[in-house]
């Protein structure tokens, strides 16, 4: 069975207003399914959870089918899936709370490639628990984070290593369990984000060995918001602030205030959606096995795209291609001699092309690769693009460039 794009396209109404989308890094469209499960939610009864009312148990079970969905899509235990608003917000709460065990002296690795949001917190926390920031620096020339790299900046003093599953800016994909052992080794936690990486990349948090993993389901065609996946015991050793009264439990004690019950319910039908575009969707399988199989087939659709767009802009004058890692995602950051990467956006946009520039958070490895702050043209295909929006690309940019 081969992949059907135009059957995955069908199904997101947005994609009828003819926008060729290569923003998926930032933010993918919606599927009606989760659009549907959205509405759902919010038009039965609703409450807070119990189990007397029906408003009681609607919540109740959806909290239930958010994590199993979660669990399901990370190879993690449903009691250490933690909602939070947003990937952000999720890693500022655990850099506060880790924090509060460390000592001056104490050190905190954080690399370059990564997304400011898995790399400011840890500064900031650091700075005020006296502990030394170590940096690692990943290849320019190649794109390559190497665990040697990230290797030489563990002691014994570190506490905590955060490393990105999967560049937003490039899409380098580090070798995550070489770096989790290196980590361990020495003693430290290893927080992983995983954002850009769960879009595109079937996630086991045990294989990796990420003590801490992050994403946000808005990138794999769900509702705005963030996941933490963590062992449950992990959890339970780690004391937030929050209101007396409420839940000790794990993982609840991380979740501040009433859940938005119809963003959850949201996510656990995107996980759906997932399974569903495999070769297995319709197999006695569980979840979990028609997961593998959706991302199997997803990763050939997306591999021959970006190997297409990658042949062409190669063929064109004075543009540099800054993906180059031996493992990444379908990401391709583009600049342009003499040029400005922000008036290519622009000039493709006029003809419902968005593929937009910048830096995109990722300040240090835009920095890294000598382009400032400014950074370049991000590509970034994902399940629903097909062969006529990667013409209107290549088209685009050669009409701009001549």
């Amino acid at each position: 069975m081969s992949y059907d794009v135009g059957a995955v396209r069908a199904q997101f109404p947005a994609l009828r207003s003819g926008t060729a989308h290569f923003d998926g890094p930032g933010g993918t469209q919606t599927p009606a399914s989760v659009i549907a499960a959205i509405g759902e939610a919010m038009s039965g009864p609703l409450s807070n959870r119990g189990g007397a009312l029906p408003g009681e148990v609607n919540a109740e079970e959806i909290v239930r089918g958010f994590r199993q969905a979660m669990a399901d899509l990370l190879g993690a235990d449903p009691g250490g899936i933690v909602f939070g608003r947003s990937a952000t917000q999720l890693t500022y709460d655990f850099s506060r709370t880790l924090s509060g065990t460390w000592s001056p002296g104490d050190e905190v690795v954080v690399s370059r490639l990564d997304h400011d949001a898995n790399i400011r917190p840890w500064v900031q926390a650091a700075e005020r628990a006296g502990a030394v920031v170590r940096w690692a620096d990943f290849d320019p020339s190649t794109g390559e984070l190497s665990p040697e790299a990230v290797g030489a900046q563990i002691t014994g003093r570190t506490r905590l290593v955060a490393v990105t599953g999967a560049s937003n800016l490039i899409g380098t994909r580090p070798d995550i369990p070489a770096i989790a052992r290196l980590a361990h080794g020495a003693g430290a936690l290893l927080y992983v984000d995983g954002v850009h990486l769960t879009a595109h990349h079937p996630v086991d948090v045990e294989r990796l060995g990420a003590d801490f993993f992050v994403c946000s389901p808005y990138k794999f065609f769900g509702p705005h918001h963030g996941v933490l996946a963590a062992r449950p015991e992990l959890l339970g050793s780690l004391r937030p602030d929050k209101l007396a009264p409420s839940t000790d439990a794990v993982p609840e004690r991380f979740e501040l205030g009433t859940l938005p019950y119809e963003s959850m319910a949201g996510t656990r039908a995107a996980v759906d959606f997932l399974a569903g575009l495999g070769a297995g969707a319709d197999a006695a399988g569980g979840r979990r096995e028609r997961l593998r199989s959706a991302y199997a087939a997803i990763d050939t659709h997306e591999t021959e795209l970006r190997e297409s767009i990658e042949k062409t802009v190669g063929e064109l004058g004075g543009v540099t291609v800054h993906s180059r890692a031996a493992e990444r995602t379908p990401t391709l950051l583009l600049t342009f001699e003499g040029r400005d990467a922000a008036d290519a956006y622009r000039f493709l946009a006029r003809s419902g092309v968005h593929a937009p520039a910048g830096s995109f958070y990722a300040l240090e490895a835009s920095r890294h690769l000598g382009l400032g702050d400014s950074g370049g043209l991000r590509v970034g295909l994902c399940a629903y693009n097909d062969t006529d929006d990667v013409e209107r690309l290549l088209t685009g940019l050669s009409d701009w460039l001549s």
